[in-house]
């Protein structure tokens, strides 16, 4: 079932409402990373000195050059972290738009949701950010050590995460905080079943930018189907 919600998600992709929230979302993390990787290319060249002299070779003018060329693998390889929570963070702000669309289409019988304020929203999605940034450093440092398991270790950890803050944030547009909470502790299995299936396409290219978009709209569904049951 959670699959079907899924696919129901993807097939509303063309949604104009969900191409204006994508857009929007890619943009502002593209540049989000753009502008991490310029600050820690800086932030490189500023701790490494321009030549180092060493017994018996002499002096070596080339490691603030080496350094700086570093930081493009280094990036590449972080931005597989950073993508994530990134992403999903910036989707958070448009969660609404997102999750009106899809009740529109498929649930029109309901009354109109408690839109969550946008200070509220904000405070929110800054905490998830900061949340899922230390846990998925978490996660690099065991992957590194576990690299056998790191696959695992990174989908487990990021699907428990995402499907925990994906089931509040669209819950509570029709729960009050107490019946949020009641609803992730009885369907906490399915919830982080949900969460690891949004957690293994976040890895792939391409699909990792619009599965957030995807991960708000098959939460919307998954969230009225197992409150209808």
């Amino acid at each position: 079932m959670i699959l079907v919600d899924y696919l129901k998600a993807l097939g509303q992709i063309g949604d104009s409402r969900f191409m204006r929230v994508l857009a929007l979302g890619l943009g502002l993390t593209i540049a989000l990373l753009f502008g991490f990787t310029i600050l820690f290319a800086w932030t490189v060249g500023l701790i490494t000195p321009d030549s180092v002299t060493l017994p018996w070779i002499g002096e070596i003018t080339w490691i603030d050059n080496l350094a700086s060329w570093a930081v493009i693998p280094v990036m590449l390889i972080a931005s597989i972290f950073l993508m994530i929570p990134v992403a999903s963070a910036f989707t958070g702000f448009f969660l609404d738009n997102v999750a009106d669309a899809v009740e529109a289409k498929h649930y029109p019988d309901l009354p109109p949701a408690a839109h969550v304020p946008f200070s509220e929203s904000l405070v929110e999605t800054l905490k998830f950010l900061g949340l899922l940034l230390a846990v998925n450093l978490a996660a690099l440092i065991l992957c590194l050590i576990f690299a056998p398991f790191a696959p695992l270790i990174f989908w487990g950890v990021n699907g428990l995460m995402l499907g925990r803050e994906y089931a509040t944030l669209v819950a509570r547009r029709r729960m009050s905080a107490t019946q949020v909470h009641a609803f992730r502790t009885r369907h906490f299995t399915t919830i982080w079943l949900a969460g690891i299936c949004m957690a293994i396409p976040l890895t792939i290219p391409v699909m990792n930018l619009i599965m957030p978009i995807i991960g708000v709209a098959g939460f919307t569904h998954i969230v009225h189907r197992l409150s209808a049951d």
